[in-house]
């Protein structure tokens, strides 16, 4: 099975993101209209608590990069369901036949 892709982000955007939950969004809504996994939103909250959002260490993300990154993740995520799919459908059109 093919491993989805890490997706990058912008420092700018992960800036705004922490900024919507200092504002008072809870962390799973800003998670889900955003389409971010929970988690990965928690660490940015910490890291930019401790002043580490914006580090030396994190790497400089053009916003073309960022959708690449995304639209590589979705492409993979989408050939799975497709394969999930067609999985499915075989199997019933199996077991109609017997």
């Amino acid at each position: 099975m093919k491993k989805i892709p890490k997706q990058e982000y912008t420092t700018d955007f992960k800036e705004q993101v922490v900024k919507q939950v200092k504002m008072g969004k809870s962390i799973s809504l800003v998670a889900k209209e955003l389409g971010l996994v929970e988690q990965t939103l928690r660490n940015w909250v910490k890291l930019e608590e401790a002043g580490k959002l914006n580090g030396t260490g994190t790497k400089v993300v053009t916003p073309e990069q960022m959708d690449l990154s995304r639209l590589r993740a979705e492409n993979v995520r989408l050939k799975r369901e497709c394969e999930i799919l067609k999985k499915a459908t075989g199997d019933s059109m199996g077991e109609s036949n017997t």
